[in-house]
């Protein structure tokens, strides 16, 4: 069996071993709710609005007002794009050793010379606080990983655009607000969650039950 990880897999490893094994091994997943479809939807519009102003060479005003990406263009290779956007496929890294394949499905690109950077877009209910985006550090290390792995030059640092609304408009439209979040990045960190994750699969045995996590206890219950 290929062993085949993403960065959602890794962020479950890294927050219950145990429910990450039975997963991957025993294909036995935790129990879910309904997934609500609006990030879906949102994610999908965003990339047909960004592609529609990388057809024209330039930035959409969202990020054209952000002075830190001055000097930045939008990916515009498009049948990669779209490899790289693919939940199925994405941007990919074998593991000689074990065999196992690492890959992470990117929104977009900004370039800056000869180098990228990621661009991520994220949808919320609320404003930011001070500390939403460190929930995706782990997610940003891998694809800045990916692509250096790949052979491709990036900046140390990855972007996160957060769409939140604001209000509503006499005629129904929702307006939303958005918020741009730099973010350093240790490709090295991600590497080494890739092959603790590894070497965790290759055990016989699921690692003991996790206090910490709630499923574990409802399971144990």
């Amino acid at each position: 069996m290929t062993i085949k990880l993403s960065p959602s897999s890794l962020n479950l490893f890294l927050d219950c071993p145990r429910c990450f094994w039975l997963q991957i091994i025993k294909k036995i997943k935790r129990p879910s709710g309904a997934f609500p479809s609006l990030p879906s939807g949102m994610d999908k519009i965003l990339k047909i609005h960004f592609d529609n102003f990388m057809k024209k060479g330039e930035l959409p005003p969202e990020l054209k007002r952000e002075y830190c990406v001055n000097g930045c263009s939008l990916f515009d290779d498009v049948n990669l794009l779209k490899i790289w956007r693919s939940n199925l496929k994405g941007i990919q890294y074998l593991d000689k050793e074990s065999g196992a394949i690492l890959h992470g499905a990117i929104d977009n690109l900004l370039v800056k010379g000869k180098k990228f950077i990621v661009l991520d877009y994220k949808t919320r209910g609320f404003p930011l606080k001070e500390d939403t985006h460190k929930s995706y550090q782990s997610q940003m290390n891998i694809y800045n990983f990916l692509l250096r792995e790949n052979g491709y030059q990036t900046e140390d640092f990855t972007y996160l655009l957060f769409y939140y609304p604001n209000h509503v408009t006499e005629n129904g439209e929702v307006i939303f607000d958005t918020k741009l979040i730099k973010i350093s990045t240790n490709p090295e960190n991600g590497k080494e969650i890739f092959k603790k994750a590894i070497k965790l699969l290759q055990e016989k045995e699921p690692p003991r039950t996790s206090e910490s996590c709630e499923f574990c206890e409802w399971k144990k219950n």
